[in-house]
């Protein structure tokens, strides 16, 4: 069977599947690393995508990891 658009990495044609990615911003003055992200990771390539809502909750872990000033911030996604 075909696998539709969605489902096919349009980098390299392999198959999208779900999965987990670890996720690392460099703040300048820090650096945060959330492990477990729930992602859409092709399995010829690797790349990965995640969706709108775990984006923004990212970026919300970031905010926070900055705003305090952490040099180091690992946290797993919840």
């Amino acid at each position: 069977m075909m696998n539709s658009k969605n489902d096919q990495c349009p980098l390299c044609g392999g198959n999208k599947t779900n999965g987990k990615t670890t996720f690392t911003a460099d703040l300048g003055s820090g650096v945060v690393v959330v492990r477990h992200v729930r992602a859409t990771v092709c399995t010829q390539c690797g790349e990965e995508w995640i969706d709108d809502a775990t984006a923004r909750r990212l970026e919300q872990v970031v905010n926070e990891a900055r705003l305090q000033h952490r040099e180091v911030e690992i946290t797993a996604f919840a």
